[in-house]
């Protein structure tokens, strides 16, 4: 049997001798390989962290100890070394989650895939450990480089350097990298630490020599104190975290087991908050990954092992109609901007930056701020556009509301994977936004159903420099086109299926669409007439919509955003308020956290699919 074969929890590592720790690592590498290259899923980050995750377990003795992994993404390792060996379905329903579970483990605390957030809950864990009088517990958080940008992870270290006594381990990994090189000052101040290696050997030097000149002690103490002042800004730039209070180790090799085991041993017996610096390489020991400077393998689809391809070509997307037409957009407006927060590439601001370097602001993990210093640029006479995913929009709601839209800011959010994304789970289904952003005072939300109504939307939202504008589209390949074949009050109707008997308005909205078409098929087989409209537009409510309500005898929306609250329940206040008395029936999501399966099987369970439409309307309608 293989060493990981025999691994069934973290116990079973403790009695490796170091060549053995080696040879687990190397198989660990060919397992994570061998296995996402079959499923997809995050390759890049766990391949960089096999070592550490060994060496944390052989210090640490988890669960009793708790690990917070920030972002969860870079816990296969943990998960292979807790017991969880069978990688056949990850992230696929009913398999592995792409990120910890409580659901999965005992030795799993925080789905943490929102960055940022982990120190908090390892400061609010230690904290509690301290209340209960668990000394002899530690919380260890590994937090990549690229989560450190992100200023909740700075609230969090100020109040843990001021708690002595917190049995609080610090992991950075550095590797440089979150999605893409890491950027702003703490990139550079990480960079400074990982190349100055000379500062506690300069010292010793300076001791030895101050003692051999038989300086009287006083004086030696006073002049190596001078000594240690004058170079710390110089050679030793872990001042910054040691300034706040903490206790900082390293660099180390984030590669060596030993080193790591050591670094990790002396943080936990110090008995207080300790910041393990380690250097880490994405994706090591895999060369496709370790020669992409792309970060293509941070997140994979099938792939084939021995070159890293795509097993199947992906077809021309959402997100890069966005890319082409943004950069349309800035070639005859200079006064529009890019911001993302660390997804320059996955939402399609890349050809942009490339283009457009100096109106292009990746801000890191830091959409709070993306969203406020958008306000400013909108104010001094910019028009910035603030690429997202969707589900991390929400992050940054109170920006919206009270900086964006309080100050009629011009500012435009482009939601990328909003609706239901599926295989990454309950934090990532972009299902919020629509319920959202419909509270916010003059906020125009759009959400189109095919390229041509993406194009238009996105250069109607760069228009509009007096509130905030919203164009949100899914995940995925774009589907054909979906043109109109009419217009009510400037609202598209894509079919209209004349007949006897009650008439029916299905109206659908984005991703939603081409169910709503489908219905409408069917339900005209079954004699009964409809209408199928798509407005681009849909906050605030177009009159269209109320309009063509009033002329049918029941209303069906879809979206893939909660049903509660979100597009349907607007349009069903809009008629209220018009007096149009026609029942609106909505179809969306439930309000509740969705488990990881895929777009299909999510649109299944949740009654969803123009099968469950119809059979719904025909109930209605007492046929």
């Amino acid at each position: 049997m293989s060493l990981l074969e025999n691994v069934e929890g973290p116990g079973d590592l403790r009695d490796l001798s170091a060549e053995e720790c080696r040879e687990l690592a190397a198989e660990i590498r060919s397992f994570l390989v061998s296995s996402v290259s079959r499923t997809g899923g995050h390759l890049g980050p766990n391949l960089g962290v096999v070592e550490l995750t060994i060496a944390m377990h052989r210090i640490f003795e988890s669960p009793r100890d708790t690990f917070v992994f920030d972002t969860g993404h870079q816990s296969y390792v943990h998960k292979l070394l807790t017991g969880r060996k069978d990688f056949s379905a990850l992230r696929r329903r009913e398999g592995l989650s792409g990120y910890p579970s409580r659901a999965e483990s005992e030795h799993d605390v925080v789905e943490n895939s929102h960055a940022s957030t982990s120190l908090s809950w390892a400061d609010g864990i230690a904290k509690a450990n301290l209340l209960a009088g668990r000394t002899d517990r530690h919380v260890v958080a590994v937090i990549g480089d690229g989560a450190l940008t992100g200023g909740m992870a700075w609230e969090a270290l100020n109040n843990i350097a001021a708690s002595d006594d917190e049995r609080l381990v610090i992991v950075v990994n550095d590797n440089g990298r979150s999605y893409a090189p890491t950027i702003g000052g703490l990139a550079h101040h990480l960079d400074t630490l990982r190349t100055t290696r000379g500062y506690e050997e300069f010292l010793r030097w300076g001791k030895r020599t101050l003692t051999r000149s038989g300086v009287p002690g006083r004086m030696a103490y006073d002049a190596l104190h001078a000594l240690k002042k004058g170079v710390k800004d110089a050679l030793a730039p872990q001042g910054l975290f040691e300034d706040l209070g903490l206790k900082y180790v390293g660099p180390v090799d984030g590669h060596d087991t030993e080193s790591l085991e050591r670094a990790l041993a002396a943080a936990k017996a110090y008995g207080g908050p300790v910041l393990v610096h380690v250097m880490t390489e994405k994706g090591r020991g895999y060369i496709p990954a370790e020669q992409d400077i792309a970060d293509r393998f941070h997140a994979v689809g099938q792939i084939h092992p021995e070159t890293g391809l795509p097993v199947a070509p992906s077809r021309f997307g959402w997100t890069s109609v966005f890319a082409d037409e943004i950069v349309r957009i800035g070639e005859s407006r200079p006064d529009v901007v890019g911001i993302t927060a660390a997804m320059l590439a996955p939402v399609g601001l890349a050809p942009f930056a490339e283009r457009f370097p100096d109106r292009t602001f990746d801000v890191g993990i830091a959409e709070q701020h993306a969203v406020t210093a958008a306000a400013g640029m909108a104010f001094a006479g910019l028009h910035p556009v603030v690429a997202l995913y969707a589900t991390f929009l929400n992050r940054a709601f109170d920006q919206v509301l009270m900086d964006v839209a309080l100050h009629r800011a011009g500012v435009t959010f482009v939601l990328d994977r909003a609706g239901i994304t599926g295989d990454d789970g309950a934090s990532h289904n972009g299902m919020w936004d629509l319920a959202m952003l419909r509270i916010v005072p003059g906020l125009r939300l759009a959400a189109p159903r095919d390229e041509a109504t993406m194009r238009a939307a996105l250069r109607d939202a760069v228009a509009v420099d007096d509130a905030p504008t919203v164009v949100r589209y899914p995940k995925g390949a774009l589907g054909d086109p979906l043109p109109a074949v009419g217009t009510l009050d400037d609202v598209d109707v894509l079919a209209e299926h004349p007949g006897e008997g009650p008439r029916v308005l299905l109206v659908g909205i984005g991703a939603m669409v081409r169910t709503a078409l489908a219905a409408g098929a069917e339900l005209a087989a079954l004699g009964v007439p409809s209408t199928v409209l798509a407005p681009t537009w849909v906050l605030p409510v177009p009159s269209g919509v109320v309009k063509a309500a009033g002329e049918h005898d029941l209303v069906v929306t879809l979206e893939d955003g909660l049903a509660s609250g979100g597009i349907g329940a607007a349009i069903a206040e809009a008629c209220a308020r018009d007096g149009v008395g026609t029942t609106v029936r909505t179809v969306g999501l439930p309000t509740s956290f969705l488990d990881h399966a895929s777009r299909d099987q999510v649109v299944e369970a949740h009654r969803m699919s123009a099968g469950d439409v119809v059979a719904d309307v025909v109930r209605a309608l007492g046929r």
